[in-house]
């Protein structure tokens, strides 16, 4: 059979996908596929209309694979509606970092304080940054995202007051549930903390001296509830943190004692505490008077076996060198002696036990004295040993000179020996005046010439024998 010619554009449309005047339809009515090619198609194929294909759609067109071979036309005025009626897809947002909580996601910078100065860098990270770990630490160390003014730093160096601390962003952690801020809790009541405030006898913004009372431990233990430290959530102050002990006095000891108000006072006075160059100064009155007005004690203490460490004794063989200075200030016949000491060690119980050892124990001392430490009458059984004064450098520059007034009982035993108080308080070595008077240099130069007549005298004679 011959061919038909292919149809105008517009009739219809052949195999090729030309699109015609209207819209097309996926199959034909008889159900033969629309895109056979016009030579195939038979005259009983053809519609009324003189054209092929024409008719109601019967469903989308499929090419031979069965997928859709193009979607229809959807008119404007349609599509708009559709638009209209289906909502927009919701947008979403950009993911956001989420740290957690008091952790920052860039680098951050830290100026060493004063109060820092002289401390490692680990120490710095648990003052100011404690949820940063001592091995985070070492790796930001290890991998040279830890610096000090620009520098790589190991946690244990030292830093100085002034320098830059560069920390890397932390690593975020789980958000974990918000704990309470710890609040500090003073469990004091208004008298205990009217007491402790009235021992205070100097204040400043590094150092709290207060005026110990005999008998108030300075730390509890057994049996021991009340002391100073248990009071010194009570002498805050205007500061952020309790004042710290840096040195000790016995329970039954009173007068000057020293406390730190920052961690940078605490770490000065300890340092000039075990460098010897705080000076500490007691009055105490001892039974007998000592033979020689100004001594120097030079015994080894150890601690006392079978005591538990609460008694020491001197040990020759095993003790730790201690020395302690006595000066003999007033006399009361031959029955007891006023006395001042200077510690140039820090022994436990040094100066009780050097002054029993030299036979002339502290009044009241029955644990180093016995029986022999008390006198009769009216004079107390309390002990009579007192820190008058301790002078310190200070932290910002000068020192801490302060005296402490004495307690009842060594002030009325005192009146009662007839001792003079205004003879108490002798210049320490460093503050006497070593400058030469004009007598001293005339005893000097007649010294001098005694010298130089005493060398010509036997000049003469070594001539003479010749």
């Amino acid at each position: 059979m011959k061919g038909r010619p292919p149809g105008k554009s517009g009739a219809g449309s052949s195999g090729n996908g030309a699109r015609g005047a209207g819209p097309r339809s996926g199959k034909p009515a008889g159900g033969r596929p629309s895109d056979r090619k016009a030579a195939d198609r038979k005259p009983g194929d053809r519609k009324p209309d003189g054209a092929y294909g024409r008719g109601k759609p019967s469903g989308p067109r499929k090419s031979d694979g069965g997928k859709p071979a193009f979607k229809p036309r959807t008119p404007a005025a349609t599509k708009s509606a559709a638009a209209a009626a289906k909502p927009a897809p919701a947008k979403a947002a950009p993911a956001k970092a989420n740290p957690a909580k008091g952790v920052s996601l860039d680098v951050r910078q830290f100026r060493v304080k004063a109060d820092d100065d002289g401390i490692r860098l680990d120490r710095w990270f648990q003052r100011h940054l404690p949820d940063v770990g001592f091995n985070l630490v070492s790796r930001w160390s290890r991998t040279g995202q830890l610096r000090v003014d620009g520098a790589r730093a190991a946690p244990g160096d030292r830093i100085t007051e002034g320098q830059m601390i560069r920390v890397p962003p932390a690593e975020a952690k789980p958000e974990a549930a918000e704990k309470p801020k710890r609040v500090r809790v003073i469990d004091l009541t208004p008298d205990e903390i009217a007491y402790a405030q009235d021992m205070v006898i100097h204040r400043d913004d590094q150092a709290i001296v207060i005026n110990k009372p005999p008998g108030l431990a300075t730390q509890g233990g057994t049996k021991t509830d009340e002391h100073v430290d248990k009071l010194l959530d009570g002498l805050l102050f205007d500061a952020e943190s309790r004042p710290k002990l840096v040195h000790r006095l016995d329970k039954d000891t009173s007068g000057a004692l020293l406390l730190a108000r920052t961690s940078r006072s605490a770490a000065h006075f300890a340092k000039a505490f075990s460098s010897r160059t705080a000076r500490k100064v007691y009055w105490a009155l001892v039974m007998g008077v000592p033979s020689i007005n100004d001594g120097m004690i030079e015994l080894p203490l150890a601690k006392q076996p079978g005591t538990g460490g609460e008694k020491m004794h001197v040990d020759e063989e095993e003790g730790l060198p201690a020395r302690s200075r006595y000066r003999v200030i007033e006399r009361a016949g031959n029955r007891a002696a006023w006395v001042e000491l200077q510690p140039h060690t820090g022994r436990t119980h040094q100066l009780r036990v050097h002054m029993a050892a030299i036979g002339h124990p502290i009044v009241g001392d029955g644990k180093y004295g016995g029986k022999e430490a008390f006198l009769s009458g009216t004079i107390s059984r309390k002990m009579h040993l007192h820190a008058r004064r301790i002078r310190v450098d200070h932290p910002d520059g000068g020192r801490v000179d302060v005296t402490a007034e004495l307690p009842t009982h060594f002030a009325n035993s005192l009146h009662e020996l007839g001792f003079d108080l205004s003879l108490g308080d002798l210049p320490l070595d460093d503050e006497i005046d070593r400058t030469p008077t004009r007598e001293d240099e005339k005893k000097f130069a007649r010294q001098h010439a005694k010298q130089i007549r005493k060398g010509r005298k036997g000049e003469r004679r070594s001539r003479g024998s010749r």
